[in-house]
């Protein structure tokens, strides 16, 4: 079955362009495009990015994450260790904290008051890009409003985590898996 969403409006997406320290490649734009029709269509996304590592996939997951940030949602960008999530949150802090993106860390390895504290930020929506581990979809976890979820690993990200993930909420994220 079908699940259906709120279409997102995609002409915010200017600012982003304009915002990239560097030209997308066309594989990097293709990609981009065709999630961009995905979000707008009013069905959940549900797509796989491979590509080579340095290949831009995070660029384009970027594009996604602001796109749905700044239609009122909150996105995940979900990382297999706590190593490659500080990057991510790095280099999305970077490029979309320019941009007005509130973006957020959180893995295992915080302690108990700093978890507390994001998940708090998380479950009113301050926190609008949460980068991190499996700890993303732990329990205790409430986001305010989920519009996307990104994993950066198809071998560990399946289907009962997905399903998790869209018995959650009212409006399903969209979902967007890099290898």
């Amino acid at each position: 079955t079908e699940l259906h969403t709120i279409p997102y409006d995609t002409a915010c997406m200017d600012a982003f362009f304009r915002a990239l320290p560097f030209r997308l490649t066309g594989a990097q734009s293709g990609a981009i495009d065709q999630i961009l029709r995905d979000l707008s269509s009013g069905h959940v996304m549900n797509r796989l990015v491979q590509g080579d590592v340095g290949s831009g996939k995070t660029m384009v997951a970027a594009a996604a994450c602001f796109c749905a940030v700044k239609n009122g949602k909150q996105a995940a960008f979900m990382a297999p260790t706590e190593i490659l999530a500080e990057q991510h949150e790095k280099t999305l802090s970077a490029l979309l904290g320019p941009l007005g993106v509130h973006v957020l860390l959180l893995t295992g390895a915080k302690t108990p008051a700093q978890k507390r504290a994001a998940r708090e930020k998380i479950a009113s929506g301050e926190a609008q890009l949460i980068v991190g581990t499996h700890a993303l979809i732990s329990t205790g976890v409430e986001f305010h409003a989920l519009g996307l979820f990104v994993a950066d690993e198809q071998h560990r990200f399946g289907v009962a985590q997905r399903a998790k993930l869209w018995s959650k909420s009212d409006n399903p994220p969209h979902i967007l898996v890099m290898t």
